[in-house]
């Protein structure tokens, strides 16, 4: 049995959909549960040879025979998750906590509108940070509430303390990054609420010592949608040029990009308590090791950056990205 969390090392788009994919084949867990704010975070995932880009659902849906929850710290919107479950035929194997919170009509349009929220934050548009609001003043309407999903309503915290129990493996998914977290991040440029590994725990309904695995997930180059400070951030031309040019999955905006901060890594290794890194990318970085499944067969040059992540972290490297496909994956 092991019950592992996968968060965000940066500040989003690292890659946690791929990471949670190539996961879930790898470890067979009886339940794979989203954690994190709500459908403001786009994960993607490439599995045979098909795009999913997902807002709701945990990226490991393919793994048929896993129960996949979302935890009552997620918010929901329905239409997104119903879009979804269309998408990848999971009826059957979803369930929302009763006391997810709901994003209604309003919450978008605020978030839409709101000239604080859009100028100065750069929100994704998406009503997570109204409806968060609402949830904190205890007026925001629930799943429990909510008549399209109740044939989906499940206790996702007793749910997945059962599994432990049994011996299951579980996998919980975060969403954002430690960087954009309302409270270590660089505030306002933030979102809603905590991102970090103990907040996703929160959101699904464990306590630290059910935890086994944190794996933190790095991209081999920083990028960051909406505002805020990017230490050594390039211009557009030069990310382009570079190969790191890249479009926010949820809002399509271009991606800032900056080369990998070490200093920003180690602090979100603390932060997080994490036990091990996902590296994805490396094949932008380092082209000729596009697509390689080895680590041995990785170049010179992306082994001595691997072990310079490793040496500055005191952390160990143990997934890496080699392609955008979930079987482009290197598991140490």
């Amino acid at each position: 049995m092991t019950v592992t969390i996968v968060v965000g090392g940066f500040y989003g788009d690292e890659g946690k959909g791929k990471v949670v994919s190539a996961l879930a084949e790898n470890m067979q867990p009886e339940i794979i549960a989203r954690g994190g704010v709500g459908p403001n975070a786009g994960h993607t995932v490439v599995y045979n040879g098909q795009t999913f880009k997902l807002r709701m659902l945990p990226s490991g849906f393919h793994l048929k025979k896993a129960k996949l929850l979302i935890g009552s710290g997620v918010l929901i919107d329905p239409d997104v998750l119903l879009k979804e479950l269309e998408m990848t035929k999971a009826h059957q194997r979803v369930g929302v906590d009763p006391q997810c919170g709901i994003i209604l009509p309003k919450h978008k349009t605020t978030d839409t509108s709101d000239p604080h929220l859009v100028k100065k934050v750069g929100t994704s548009g998406t009503g997570t940070g109204p409806a968060n609001a609402d949830r904190a003043m205890r007026i925001l309407p629930l799943a429990r509430d909510e008549p399209r999903l109740q044939q989906y309503l499940t206790p996702v915290a007793k749910t997945i303390h059962e599994a432990i129990d049994n011996g299951k493996s579980i996998l919980v998914e975060g969403s954002q990054a430690t960087y954009l977290s309302l409270f270590h991040g660089g505030y306002p440029y933030v979102t809603s609420k905590d991102t970090c590994a103990s907040a996703i725990c929160s959101d699904v309904g464990i306590g630290p010592k059910a935890v086994d695995e944190v794996v933190i997930v790095f991209k081999a180059y920083v990028t960051r949608v909406g505002e805020g400070p990017l230490e050594n951030e390039l211009t557009h031309e030069e990310a382009e040029k570079r190969g790191w040019a890249e479009y926010g999955t949820v809002t399509g905006r271009p991606r800032r990009a900056a080369p990998f901060n070490f200093e920003l890594a180690k602090h979100a290794v603390k932060l997080n308590s994490a036990t091990q890194i996902a590296l994805t990318k490396i094949d932008i970085v380092f082209p000729q090791d596009a697509h390689k499944t080895s680590y041995e067969d990785l170049s010179k040059q992306a082994k001595e950056f691997i072990e310079k992540i490793e040496s500055e972290t005191k952390t160990p490297v143990t997934i890496i990205g080699t392609g955008p496909s979930t079987k482009d994956t290197i598991i140490r």
